[in-house]
């Protein structure tokens, strides 16, 4: 049985997307295009029910940390991940030129 409040977040390569789950339902995505080391983030959501609840922050921060291990940078194509990135300013080293 799976804890109903836990949070897993995790790539989807295939789909091109990261999955935000609350227990096992599906809560929130973010969508990406991978071309060389740069990773365009098109598309961020959480679903209705879901907001209000820190979970696109948590994304967000999963997200970019991610594409800096993988030594990737970042084109914010969504606005959601913009103003993210202009509000905490440790990320803004990975947006792309």
């Amino acid at each position: 049985m799976s804890d109903p409040d836990r949070v897993t977040i995790r790539d989807i390569p295939e789909a091109g997307r990261y999955e935000l789950l609350v227990g096992d339902r599906l809560a929130g995505l973010a969508t990406y295009r991978r071309d060389g080391d740069r990773l365009t983030l098109p598309h961020t959501e959480v679903r209705p029910g879901y907001e209000g609840r820190g979970l696109g922050t948590k994304l967000a921060r999963f997200v970019l940390d991610d594409a800096r291990a993988q030594g990737l940078r970042v084109v914010p194509a969504c606005e959601f991940i913009e103003v993210y990135i202009e509000r905490h300013p440790e990320y803004r080293d990975l947006v792309a030129e």
